[in-house]
């Protein structure tokens, strides 16, 4: 037995109205409605479950708190390109460009956090 990919993950904020715009606005992901009114980011083919910090929903993580996550995508765009688009949405690139090994092989990442804390890393791989 064995897992074959990730549907989806919960990250757990403060304020989930201004997480999606976030995400929305810095990383192109889409606000979706689903379950009567919960909400998630789309984008690909996973999704982001967004959870109020003072409401989580059951059943939920041990200690669900803001600011705990750290998450990696992939982007097909160069990181110069992204580093361009940070600065114009007025987000800090907190480290990077740095070269990593991420699921695929050699990358290279860029670091910068939401409106919780979490720290984001957007990876481009190397060409082949």
């Amino acid at each position: 037995m064995r897992v074959q990919s990730l549907d989806h993950l919960v990250l757990t904020v403060a304020d989930v109205e201004a997480s999606a715009i976030f995400y929305g606005r810095v990383l192109g992901m889409q606000k979706v409605i689903f379950g009567g009114n919960r909400v998630a980011l789309q984008f690909g083919r996973q999704k982001i479950n967004l959870h109020p910090a003072k409401a989580p929903l059951q059943p939920h993580a041990l200690q669900p708190t803001p600011g705990s996550a750290d998450l990696c995508f992939v982007s097909d765009r160069g990181l110069a390109d992204w580093i361009r688009h940070l600065s114009v949405c007025a987000v800090a690139v907190e480290a990077g460009p740095v070269e990593r090994t991420g699921a695929q092989g050699p990358m290279t990442s860029i670091y910068f956090r939401d409106l919780d804390g979490n720290l984001i890393e957007i990876a481009h791989y190397r060409e082949a």
